[in-house]
């Protein structure tokens, strides 16, 4: 059996790399990191990082020509800022679910890319396609690609197209990110090497939605997120 992660260099899917590790090995591991034009680019070198810490296979595919029609915040080609405020409160000012941040079917895009690259690459193997996806993106529904729909619908597709090779594995989908956090901090996962804003600054804004969830889900555990440790870490001065 094989694994396949779809990296980003954040909390949630850093995790399950390290939940992949520690059931498959690193050998029997790799990481996909898709580019779509991201304003927090931060987060490539992160997930390469994240690779380089667990001895994985990295691999970066670049979809950002797909997106370029696209008005989402958060493409680094938007001229809005990404909102300073949680999901709800997104929600409730615009009345809508559907918030700034959304990227157009992004996971559908990701999870092809990386389907279609793992079927190519261990083409006589089992594999189990991770994904981050988790309970507090689909309740509140601000992206829509990561309900519970969707990526059962996702995981049928890409079982079928794959001859039932390719099992897409969604292991947080039950859970909340505290829930997430105490799994990584369990396993020992590098938190400290993670990047979750959303803002594309130097440094976490601690004000939008991503950085919100995040330190909530810390403070739930307890726990100190090592990103914000007072003593820097020079995690991106690197070629």
């Amino acid at each position: 059996m094989k694994a396949v992660v779809l990296s980003s260099g954040g909390l949630d899917s850093t995790t399950c790399v390290g939940i992949a590790v520690d059931k498959y090995g690193a050998d029997n591991v790799s990481t996909i990191l898709v580019y779509y034009g991201q304003r927090h680019a931060k987060e490539l070198d992160c997930a390469k990082l994240v690779a380089r810490y667990y001895g994985v296979s990295h691999y970066e595919f670049d979809v950002a020509s797909i997106l370029k029609h696209s008005n989402s915040t958060l493409l680094s080609k938007s001229k809005e800022s990404v909102a300073q405020s949680s999901y709800a409160e997104q929600m409730k000012e615009s009345g809508t679910n559907k918030i700034g941040t959304y990227v157009p079917f992004r996971n559908g895009l990701m999870l092809s890319v990386a389907a279609s690259f793992a079927d190519s690459v261990y083409s006589k193997d089992e594999i189990e396609l991770y994904i981050g996806v988790h309970k507090d993106d689909a309740v509140v529904s601000a992206y829509a690609d990561c309900s519970t729909s969707f990526i059962n619908a996702m995981a049928s597709a890409i079982s079928i197209g794959t001859y039932g090779r390719i099992h897409l594995v969604a292991p947080f989908m039950d859970n909340e990110k505290k829930e997430i956090v105490r799994v990584g901090l369990d396993l020992k996962v590098p938190y400290h090497l993670t990047w979750s804003c959303y803002a594309g600054g130097k440094t976490p804004c601690g004000k939008c939605a991503t950085c919100i969830d995040r330190a909530k889900a810390f403070k739930a555990n307890k726990a100190k997120d090592p990103l914000l440790a007072e003593a820097p870490i020079l995690r991106f001065e690197h070629s």
